[in-house]
């Protein structure tokens, strides 16, 4: 889901009570065997008082990302810098690489641009074009995109403004796996008690495994309002049923520091002040005042504050929660950022391929190749923008080659069931374009929020069970055919460990449903080792670095 500066905001539902027993129709089409428009379907109404919720992630619901598609979709996004004044920005290029994405369906680019629509960047579109390409984007089944929808009802985007619909979309969109609409919906539930506050219920243990189930998947907002249940034991109902303990302080002040870590500023703000300058010093959350950390994370506030993109996954490195000790450094913001945030190697060199060496509507730079993906079409033209091939078993050798959306298909002579030769239309599959890298490990993000190193040598990887050997950042990694590798082969899944540490298991600290053995975690940048001599090397590079620019993800 898009996250501009100017993203359309949930209404609050202190009307929504009354509507809860109007009952949500879909609109009657003039020919009864046309489809319900996706934005008229008939949902469930939300219900605040759901027995339990199952964590479920979006990644595995959404489309396999095409490799040439995300690259033209972070570009776009590297061209929103927000250090660019809105004015300056060249918002017809961000519009055609987002366009160029999305027609290969590419989700994300798909609500990027419905957004461009709504904000009028292409005017030759608007809201109801907008509304579509949400529509789009729901047959296809992205949980994120009735999320949209949802907020579509709440502000009227579109649609005729309808608090009752938008709650019932969000609450779709929430069961489906997206983050940001559980996000939303576990905060919702989080009263003391039934409409102490017009527009809140009490569901406390709904709402902590919507906001955890929220957090796993990388969204860092979910973790403030989280912190809250978990400082203070409640009943099912929002009564307070105990006072903070040690233990609920410390988990509360774990998942601040790892909503930090995710982009959450607010949660930066609260550590800012727990450490710095507490409200309470009779009831703090952290065990002692330390004004060096509470510095720190005022930095990543500000950052954060001008910068809701930005992630540092690498925050240990620089600001550890105590008992460890806080490491040394030298004062200057770049250098704080820069060690906390993610890393990447410099991008393997791919050799040519036959496709690269082709001439269009077969060429593929070499960057690329091209991966089957088991989706055939008899249609007589292209269903979407992509590359497509004759599919197997039809005697034929065509490479594939790339099609825009409602071109036609070439015809051939081929064999029919009889042995007799035919000339006509043949089943087209579709191929996705992937890395041409070898499965190398190099994690992908928007220009500017990876900072590049060296790959350390010598190049350790490590199963899940072990204990980390050497200090450093570590990247966990699945196969390229894993069906979870878009969920877990991300910047922000990196974490800097220390020697002899455990590394992350993916069922206990993502909530993901899968075997330790199948993931790999690799070194990515090596904490400096002791020097000749036995001169230890400083944990901090020291010398001024200028942040990267790019503000989205």
């Amino acid at each position: 889901m898009k996250q501009y500066q100017n993203i359309f905001i949930r209404l609050p539902c202190s009307v929504l009570v009354v509507f809860l027993c109007i009952p949500l129709f879909a609109c009657k089409m003039p020919n009864d065997k046309e489809e319900v428009l996706p934005r008229n379907q008939i949902l469930p109404l939300f219900n605040p008082h759901v027995p339990d919720f199952i964590c479920e992630i979006e990644s595995n619901k959404v489309p396999p990302i095409d490799a040439q598609a995300e690259d033209w979709f972070l570009e776009a996004r590297a061209l929103e810098d927000p250090e660019i004044f809105v004015e300056d920005r060249d918002y017809k290029k961000i519009v055609d690489l987002t366009r160029q994405a999305a027609q290969r369906l590419h989700w994300k680019a798909m609500l990027n641009l419905a957004s461009l629509y709504v904000e009028g960047r292409d005017p030759l579109y608007g809201n109801e074009e907008a509304v579509q390409l949400v529509e789009k984007a729901m047959r296809l089944g992205i949980p994120a995109a009735y999320d949209r929808m949802g907020t579509y009802y709440a502000n009227s985007t579109g649609v005729d403004g309808d608090i009752t619909r938008a709650y019932a979309f969000w609450q779709k969109a929430a069961v489906m796996g997206n983050p940001q609409a559980m996000a939303f919906l576990g905060e919702k539930l989080r009263a003391g008690t039934d409409g102490a506050i017009p527009g809140y219920w009490a569901n406390i243990p709904v709402a902590i495994k919507m906001m955890a189930c929220a957090l796993s998947q990388g969204y860092g907002p979910a973790a403030f309002n989280l912190h809250y249940l978990y400082a203070i034991p409640r009943a099912a109902n929002g009564d307070e049923i105990g006072d903070r303990t040690p233990a609920t302080k410390q988990r509360a002040l774990n998942v601040l520091h790892e909503g930090v870590k995710f982009g959450c500023a607010e949660c930066a703000s609260a550590l800012a002040i727990e450490f710095g300058s507490p409200f309470d010093l009779a009831d703090m959350l952290a065990p002692y005042v330390d004004k060096a950390r509470g510095e720190r994370y005022a930095v990543l506030n500000r950052e954060l504050g001008f910068n809701p993109n930005a992630r540092f996954p690498n925050l240990d490195k620089v600001l550890p929660l105590p008992p460890a000790d806080l490491p040394p450094w030298n004062g200057d913001r770049d250098t704080l950022l820069h060690a906390a945030m993610g890393v990447r190697p410099p991008p393997a060199t791919p050799k040519p391929s036959a496709a690269s060496l082709s001439k269009e509507p077969y060429f593929l730079a070499a960057d690329y190749a091209l991966h089957p993906t088991g989706l055939h079409s008899d249609a007589p033209t292209a269903p979407f923008s992509a590359y497509w091939q004759p599919a197997q078993g039809q005697g034929l050798t065509e490479p594939p080659r790339l099609f825009r959306k409602g071109e036609e298909f070439r015809h051939f002579s081929v064999l029919d069931a009889a042995g007799k030769t035919r000339y006509g239309p043949v089943t087209w599959e579709q191929c996705l374009t992937i890395r041409h890298n070898q499965g190398a490990v190099e994690p992908r993000a928007v220009h500017g929020l990876l900072r590049e190193v060296a790959r350390p040598e010598p190049w350790l990887s490590c199963a899940c069970g072990q204990a980390c050997p050497v200090s450093g950042v570590w990247q966990p990694w699945l196969a390229a055919d894993h069906p979870l590798q878009v969920t877990v082969n991300q910047y922000w899944r990196q974490a800097w460990l220390t020697q002899g540490a455990p590394f992350p298991r993916p069922r206990r600290d993502w909530l993901l449903d899968l075997p330790d053995g199948d993931v790999t975690w690799h070194l990515m940048d090596a904490s400096p080792r002791v020097l000749r001599g036995g001169e230890l090397a400083h944990l901090l590079v020291l010398e001024h670095q200028p942040v990267g620019q790019a503000k989205h993800v």
